[in-house]
This record gives C-alpha cells, structure tokens and sequence, in this order.
C-alpha cells in the first residue's frame, strides 16, 4: 500500500485500462478527491455511485467543493420507477435526463454523476436529440399551428396555463412553452408571423423575469411521437407480441399519439436501434465508481429478472424481456473495462488517503461545557 496523501491532490491512473483503489476516504473527503481528480483531468470524469440516494448527495457536495467556477456538475438520474412499471417518471426526471444527454457530445470537461442501474439502461441514440431540437430566434418566422404540430410530435402537451415542464400554451398572437431542461418558461410573441420578443416568464405570476434572443427546445419525452415513430412502434409491437392490440391500452394510446403512462419500458419499438450512455461518452473520459457498485447491479440485475417473471403473463399488457432494455452486468463490466478506473474502497493497486471519521461531537445539554465533545476534538485537529 501506498503512503498516506493529501485528498486535494489525489493520485490518478497513469493510462486506458490502469485501475487503482483509493481508500480511507471517510465522509464527504471522497467527494473531495473526486472534484480535485475532475479539476486535474483533461477530459470529462464519471462518477457511478451503487444507488441514487449517493448520487444526489454526491452532486450537492461537488458542487460545494469545486473551485473551478467553469467545471460542470451534471446528475443523470433515475427514472425512479419500477422495472416495468405502469407509471412514467416525473416530468423534472425526464427533464434532467435530456437536459444532460443533449449537452453531454458537447461537453469537453466536468463531471458527470448516475447510479449504477442508470449506466446498465438503454438509451435513445445520440441522432434522436440531435434531430429533434428545436432553435428558436427572435426575428425567425413562426406559424403557431405548424409549431403547435411539431410541438405534439416531440410529446409536449396543450394545455390552457403553462404550469411545468413539457406544456405549451396558444393565446392568439402569444404561445407560452416551458421547455424540458429549462429553468424557466418562456413567451413567444409574434408581430404578423414573425417572432418579436422572447420572454422568461415565471409560471405561477404570470410575470416576465428576462428579455432572450433565442431558446433552444428539446423534445418533451426520451422518444419521438410523430407519424413514423408510432408506425415502427406498431409493427414493432406487432412483431414482438402475439395478443388482442383491441384489449391493449399502451398500443391504442400510442396508435393515437398519446404518450401513455409507463410506456418508457417500450423504448426499444420507437427505435430503430437502442444506445447505451457509452455511446454519449468520449474515450478519454475518467471512471471513479464505488467498490460495490458490481453488487449492486447484480441487485438490480436480479430485480429486473424478478419483475420480469412476474408481470410478462399479462396479455393486456406485455413486456419486452431484460436484454431489450438493460445491459447485462457482464456487457457494463466489459464496456468498463477499457476506462482509466478509479475503485473508491477498492482493494488493488490502493493509495491510502490522510483521512478520519468525525467522532460524535453532537452537544450535550446536560454537560457542563455542552459543547466538549466538539471542542476536544478541535483540539486534535490542525487547521489546513
């Protein structure tokens, strides 16, 4: 084993394929590690922790520690429903997942942060975000009706006040559009058929926040919904299931254009062919994953299997098999494989960090010093 090392300068693999182990990192000291590792590497770094809940806390405390204003922390979270689940995920979820998989090709440095069951997920291919954005300036010219139309096809919904994400609104000459991956909502003012101004405005006021020149539209679910993609959805579906499409909900509401509830776990029919998050990532990205996160995707791995084996007898509602949807363990170990590989905890090749656990220091009313505990261990601390 290595000497003992600064967390803010952590030591790093040397080339693609090299894993080394850090350990002693107790707290949020492998957070820290983690940011000083992205600051130093040229390229963009992924971090997988084992499940969502380290995930989320790990971006919070990345952001905390970063000193490079200009490094980007990026969450791609998960859907946070079920294996096959009959509900789809909240519309800040799918959001936040486009939001990050449209930015990552562009991405030349940061940090990007999933659990593992969300790195084991297919994924829509690189070409559908990439034909499905849509740029708005002001000054272009915009027909409401042929906008509203393309607005359905990319699964966003009409409604009479714009409230969240994925809505969109027309009020003679003004069309409000929340957009997934935005922060705000914005106002689209036309002049004849021209677009005049482009407003933020805050949904539950009413108010406009910021005068724009231009807004940038992606699609309002992780699938297309126009004319061709319900077709290869119906021959798709066609081919895969051999039952009554009569007694099927999730087939009449697609067939319709409706984007049903839970039919996320039907990705792979929208599709041509299915990606992985590999496919979004560069070559020289930097891999720092938890030492159990292979565990835990032989977890999940076990739970997709069992929801599998349950649900798949429902004629009204069939189920693609695991493959179609997940990678295998072994296919994410393999694609894993050629990374340079930072195990946290791990056991090979470790360097051992110049950290502690905090001792309870909590306050002690009935002490006479209720604050001992903290102060004594002050005390055998130096400041930095």
């Amino acid at each position: 084993m290595q000497p003992l090392i600064d967390p803010n300068v952590p030591v790093l693999p040397g080339r693609p394929g090299e894993r080394i182990a850090w350990q002693s990192l107790h707290g949020a000291a492998r957070s820290l590690a983690a940011v000083r590792a992205a600051e130093l590497h040229t390229g963009l770094t992924l971090l997988v922790t084992a499940d969502s809940a380290a995930a989320y806390r790990m971006v919070r405390e990345l952001e905390f520690f970063r000193r490079e204003a200009d490094l980007p922390v990026l969450m791609l979270p998960d859907w946070e429903t079920l294996p096959y689940d009959a509900f789809s995920p909240h519309q800040d979820i799918t959001s936040e997942r486009l939001a990050t998989l449209n930015r990552l090709p562009k991405l030349k440095r940061g940090v990007l942060v999933l659990p593992i069951k969300t790195l084991m997920q297919r994924l829509a291919p690189p070409t559908f975000l990439d034909g499905h954005v849509l740029l708005l300036e002001r000054g272009d010219a915009f027909d409401p009706h042929t906008y509203r139309a393309r607005l359905e096809h990319a699964g966003y919904r009409a409604v009479d006040t714009v409230s969240e994400r994925g809505e969109f609104a027309v009020r003679g000459s003004l069309m409000d559009i929340f957009p997934m991956g935005a922060d705000n909502a914005y106002r689209i003012d036309l002049f004849d058929d021209e677009i005049e101004t482009l407003r933020t405005f805050d949904p539950d006021t009413q108010r406009t926040l910021t005068q724009c020149d231009s807004i940038e539209l992606l699609p309002a679910k992780e699938f297309p919904l126009d004319g061709a993609a319900i077709a290869r959805f119906r021959n798709r579906w066609h081919a895969a299931f051999d039952v009554d499409v009569r007694r099927c909900a999730i087939y009449q509401d697609v067939s319709r254009g409706f984007a049903a509830s839970g039919v996320e776990y039907y990705l792979p029919f929208f599709f041509e062919q299915m990606a992985t998050l590999f496919d979004y990532l560069p070559r020289d990205a930097l891999l720092i994953r938890d030492h159990d996160c292979e565990a835990a995707a032989q977890a999940f791995h076990g739970e997709v299997f069992e929801r599998y084996e349950s649900l798949r007898h429902d004629i009204e509602r069939p189920i693609l098999p695991p493959k179609d949807l997940y990678l295998s363990v072994e296919e994410m170990i393999a694609a894993l494989a050629p990374m340079t590989t930072v195990v946290i905890d791990g056991a090979r090749h470790a360097v051992s960090f110049a950290t502690r656990e905090v001792p309870d220091v909590s306050v002690n009313h009935r002490a006479r010093v209720p604050a001992e505990r903290l102060i004594a261990f002050l005390g055998t601390t130096t400041a930095p």
